[in-house]
């Protein structure tokens, strides 16, 4: 009896193993490096983050510490509405610092102000991350 639960116990060690193993190396797939920045992908990150319909992933390309441009990855959000958080947000970072982005004050576009907040906040989180874990 002792024997058999000591074989369980080390199989699901090893399994815990390699799913912490798993884990640790996804990061990946939320920050590469390109042409000299980084490229942070919310999708991820932001999952608890949610617009009017549901998540509101982001690119964020980020090269010698400034914001080059943000751009929205597919979304279940009113088409017509996010048009206008494309238009009147997703550039107010452009050429901050990050240090600058990470702290900014953004108004929230009019009539789209539940897609506005989710897309600050996945720039907040993208931020914070890529301070975290730039190389």
């Amino acid at each position: 009896m002792k024997k058999k639960l000591y074989t369980a116990l080390c199989i699901v060690m090893v399994a815990v193993a390699a799913v912490v193993l798993i884990c640790a190396t996804s990061g990946d797939d939320i920050m590469t490096k390109k042409n000299g920045g980084y490229i942070v992908n919310t999708t991820k990150l932001g999952t608890e983050v949610i617009g009017y319909n549901g998540p509101t992933p982001l690119n964020i390309y980020i090269k010698g510490d400034k914001i080059e441009k943000i751009e929205a990855l597919p979304n279940d959000e009113t088409p017509r509405f996010f048009e206008m958080v494309k238009a009147g947000l997703l550039n107010k970072w452009n050429g901050m610092t990050v240090k600058q982005a990470a702290t900014a004050k953004v108004d929230a576009v009019t009539g789209a102000t539940y897609s506005s907040n989710a897309v600050k906040e996945n720039v907040r989180l993208g931020v914070e991350y890529y301070q975290k874990h730039k190389k």
